[in-house]
């Protein structure tokens, strides 16, 4: 079998991969807070624990992988959401929950086995919060439930900072009910015009970071222990799953805080034994900013925007992965106008051909730590060998060349042998006259509309190539 190493953040260091049971390997990834369209940096660790999850399918079989990606769908950015637009919070969340999937969807990312929300998870919540209540670790006051950060002494041992360092590094809500500024809300107090539910706190509404605590372990534990589907292995670490993953600005606070709440209520377990995290996403090599003028949505990119052509979802997808997911990734334009020539090659070399066999070096590169990097590198390799199956097959498993990503590289149905007639004219022409100005012009107009222009003695050949634009053509 395959060895996956992973980077495991806790410990700071590269290990082998060993899950707590083979034929039930268990994965959980903090999915969106569901109010607005998902940006491309939001996308990010969807397509990075995507390709995971195809590779750890690949290696112990789709039948022995369990995919959680939670939806927020309770959250006071979604209330405000609400009260600016008039509309009711359940079409909101239902709505863009929707958009999330489809746009995800479009850059080839498969649905998570369990795609839980958290309203429907209130009880748990509640049960979990009084739970820790009665351990000690978590107080009421003024309606909140607040947990108690110095009562878990490995608090801060994921982001590897001390608690005083977190005080002074966030911004910690002051409120005279805390007994420590690091306590962090549990559950806190709902007015009339707010979501809201009974609980022995009063009508209110659950923190953030509780959610994730509750729905994991009620998907990754609970269940399957009364299912009858956890091993005798797997009873031996109760209360624990195997890849905990997530973008590294979750980092701190909120899975610093998932680990002390489900530790608290589970000293038993260790809650996840891996923990992946990916890096931050820049545009042309600035952060990501309404004010900087380059804040887009995957929609945005998708449909096209400000003037520029739609960029395809195997596109998006394939520059993602052109960078190790533990590295800060640089979203260009050339990068995306690089990728989908790429990918137009690929796709004529393997049109109609079977895909092969996953090839070892694709293989080895993506279980060495998830080095998307580098399994493309090997598939730049496969394909320059004209090995197409081992290339279909081969990109498959990173998500790419797949049927339903394919028909946006489907050649368009345009005939340009008039055009191609007419330069031709031009360039016999120019060779008599020696001026090649209006030759010069027509190919650059070709070009912009997005046509390879190829010209040899044997005549001249039009291909509509990546961003082709027919509406350009008109004045030719």
């Amino acid at each position: 079998m395959t060895t996956i190493k992973l980077h495991n953040t806790r410990t700071r260091q590269k290990e082998v991969f060993t899950p707590i049971d083979p034929d039930n390997v268990r994965m959980y990834v903090c999915g969106p807070t569901v109010y607005d369209r998902a940006h491309i940096g939001n996308a990010r660790p969807v397509v990075v624990f995507d390709t995971l999850f195809r590779l750890l399918r690949h290696v112990y079989g789709p039948d022995h992988v369990t995919y959680v990606r939670n939806f927020t769908d309770v959250d006071d950015k979604i209330n405000a959401r609400a009260a600016q637009s008039g509309r009711a919070i359940g079409e909101i969340t239902a709505e863009t929950t929707q958009w999330y999937l489809d746009d995800m969807g479009a850059l080839g990312a498969l649905e998570p086995t369990h795609m839980p929300r958290a309203t429907a998870y209130i009880g748990a919540m509640i049960a979990m919060i009084e739970d820790l209540i009665a351990k000690g670790h978590a107080y009421a006051a003024e309606g909140h439930v607040l947990f108690a950060v110095d009562s878990y002494k490995e608090y801060g041992r994921l982001s590897g900072r001390s608690v005083d360092d977190m005080i002074a590094g966030a911004r910690v809500e002051v409120a005279p009910y805390k007994r420590n500024p690091m306590d962090f809300v549990l559950w806190k107090p709902s007015s009339d015009d707010l979501p809201g539910w009974d609980s022995p706190w009063g009508r209110g509404r659950p923190g953030w970071h509780i959610e994730c605590s509750a729905m994991s372990d009620d998907l990754l534990w609970e269940k399957p222990l009364a299912e009858g589907r956890l091993s005798e292995a797997a009873k031996k670490q109760p209360h624990t799953f195997d890849i905990h993953g997530g973008g590294n600005d979750l980092m701190f606070p909120h899975h610093e805080n998932e680990i002390a709440q489900s530790c608290c209520a589970h000293p038993e377990g260790h809650f996840a034994n891996y923990w992946l995290h990916n890096e931050m996403l820049q545009v042309e090599g600035k952060k990501m900013s309404k004010s900087l003028g380059n804040f887009f949505t995957v929609r945005d990119l998708l449909d096209g925007h400000d003037g520029m052509p739609p960029v395809p979802g195997e596109v998006i997808r394939f520059v993602f992965l052109s960078t190790h997911y533990g590295k800060p990734m640089d979203w260009t334009a050339k990068k995306a106008a690089e990728a989908e020539a790429t990918l137009r090659k690929w796709r004529k070399l393997v049109e109609g051909v079977e895909p092969g066999a996953v090839n070892e070096a694709v293989l080895n590169a993506l279980a060495d730590d998830l080095n998307t990097a580098g399994a493309i590198t090997e598939l730049h390799k496969l394909a320059n060998a004209g090995d197409a199956a081992g290339l279909k097959g081969s990109a498959r498993l990173l998500g790419l060349l797949t049927d339903g990503l394919g028909d946006w590289a489907a050649e368009p149905d345009v005939d340009l042998s008039g055009l191609a007639d007419k330069l031709a004219a031009i360039r016999a022409a120019a060779m008599e006259s020696k001026d090649f100005s209006e030759v010069d012009r027509m190919k650059a107009a070709l070009l912009d509309a997005g046509v390879e222009v190829r010209m040899s003695k044997a005549g001249v050949e039009l291909l509509p190539g990546p961003g082709f634009d027919a509406a350009k053509l008109e004045g030719l």
